[in-house]
């Protein structure tokens, strides 16, 4: 499976989509795929500081990574969880690559300018004569991280892929 499909199966199960046309799913999906491409071809604006931290599993959730403050902490629990899924699958994974790609991903989030990706999705919320107020499109923010992350972390399986193993739709 493609990552657009992948990206559209996840907006698809975005409540806020459920109506959406797969047309529509799949251009946005599309658009913000090529929007994590564009932010991991830019260029690196320092170091983060990354720190562990035991836990990120708790009732079903999974926090893998969060960024507080100027530091990435990734929650080692959740790691190990998310290597143990990719080991069951047989996915050439490796915990390090996993950790970069959470990271990544951390990253991308503290870096892409949402009001760009935004104007880019062109979804209106609301329109009244000749205004318009643009719409923000929920998960999209997250193919684009994904995106970054995949580039950025050197993983062989798709960020897009996990996320939808782990949800329980692959």
């Amino acid at each position: 499976m493609s990552d657009v499909d992948l990206a559209v199966r996840l907006l698809r199960a975005t409540p806020t989509h459920e109506n959406r046309s797969d047309g529509q799913l799949r251009t946005w999906a599309e658009i913000a795929l090529a929007y994590g491409d564009e932010l991991a071809d830019g260029e690196d604006s320092g170091e983060i500081q990354v720190v562990e931290r035991e836990g990120g599993v708790s009732d079903g959730e999974l926090l893998i990574a969060e960024h507080q403050r100027g530091i990435v902490v990734v929650y080692t629990g959740a790691l190990r969880r998310v290597e143990e899924l990719a080991q069951a699958r047989g996915w050439p994974v490796t915990r390090e690559t996993l950790r970069r790609a959470a990271v990544a991903h951390e990253l991308a989030h503290h870096r892409l300018d949402v009001r760009e990706l935004n104007r880019r999705l062109g979804h209106t919320a609301f329109r009244l004569g000749p205004l318009r107020l643009r719409g923000h499109v929920a998960g999209a923010e997250e193919i684009a991280a994904h995106r970054f992350a995949h580039h950025r972390s050197g993983l062989a399986v798709s960020p897009l892929l996990i996320t939808t193993a782990l949800a329980g739709g692959n």
